[in-house]
């Protein structure tokens, strides 16, 4: 079943051109040269119930506008958009009850309240029944290890805290549909690691239907088995990872150690050398070649250890980007 169907959306800016000084400030009264630029150029895609979808790009690719527009927070140039079969910016109220936005970067919570005082407002708001308010926060909370700090001023807990917070805040009225906007960005290591778990268990329990965006390659790694990639507006590649990997990646990186010290010309034969040491050297090794090569160099140099690795994904994304530009 279709979630969100998105048909030839596109978001429109206009803008003036300005020359700096005094005398173009002036000059600027009688005549400003208008110019245009698309944040959004005509997108097509759509996303089936349940499915967690990562939506992939640069700073300033059109992500974020793309996920107000979804929302409703923004009205787009032209071109359609369904989520659950609602047009999102007609802003009824069956369909705000069933979706929610988290944005990395803005804040929902009251920032001189304690979280629950703003999870009181947003039940009010989004009429949720006391029982299910209880239930929903007390799940949440155990999930997300954050029950001893519900009721601490929001400018007190820390930016992983209010984050957890944040989440439980948009997940309250139970939406059917998640957009998370940059959910990690700024967080810690563990904390982005328990924040990708509690996404991943909620998405397999509650079957939500979540469209995330994030810079950080290791979660659409852990989440996401298929990816929208946006540049400048458009989209590139809407597909599953597995597959991007497969058609973008002809080998594999190998990373070997040495007892002893190893000419670099002792390794060309063996790969393409990226970094080379005495002691340590890094291979790109075509994937077909990859068992051959590895016996090889294990059978005729002093090796200490080596590591077979796939490429990483931002590489991978890099490689599109350049290569569409």
């Amino acid at each position: 079943m279709l979630i969100i169907e998105v048909k030839n959306l596109t978001k429109k800016y206009e803008y003036y051109k300005k020359a700096p000084g005094l005398l173009a400030s002036v000059k600027s009264l009688f005549h400003r040269e208008k110019l245009y630029t698309k944040a959004v150029d005509n997108i097509s895609f759509s996303v089936e119930e349940g499915e967690l979808v990562g939506f992939l790009g640069p700073n300033g690719a059109g992500k974020t506008t793309t996920l107000k527009m979804l929302s409703g927070i923004l009205y787009p140039t032209s071109g359609e958009a369904r989520v659950l079969g609602y047009t999102p910016w007609e802003r009824k109220k069956q369909y705000q009850k069933q979706f929610a936005i988290v944005m990395g970067q803005k804040n929902q919570l009251w920032w001189d309240l304690p979280a629950m005082d703003s999870f009181i407002l947003n039940k009010e708001i989004y009429e949720v029944p006391d029982a299910q308010f209880k239930q929903t926060v007390d799940e949440l909370a155990e999930l997300l290890e954050i029950k001893d700090i519900l009721d601490v001023q929001v400018r007190k807990l820390s930016l992983g805290q209010r984050m957890k917070c944040e989440l439980i805040a948009a997940l309250l009225h139970q939406p059917k549909v998640l957009f998370l906007d940059e959910p990690t960005i700024g967080l810690d290591v563990v904390s982005q690691q328990k924040m990708r778990e509690f996404i991943k268990t909620y998405n397999e329990q509650k079957k939500t239907t979540i469209l995330l965006t994030s810079h950080y390659m290791e979660d659409v790694e852990a989440l996401c088995k298929r990816i929208i990639i946006i540049d400048h507006g458009q989209i590139l590649y809407d597909g599953a990872l597995a597959d991007l990997m497969e058609k973008y990646v002809d080998h594999k990186v190998l990373t070997v150690t040495f007892t002893k010290a190893v000419e670099r010309g002792d390794l060309e034969k063996y790969g393409e050398i990226k970094e080379s040491a005495p002691f340590r050297a890094l291979l790109h090794i075509p994937k077909t070649e990859v068992k051959k090569s590895a016996a090889a160099i294990l059978t005729k140099l002093p090796v200490d250890d080596i590591l077979i690795d796939e490429v990483p994904v931002e590489e991978v994304i890099r490689k599109i980007f350049t290569a569409h530009r």
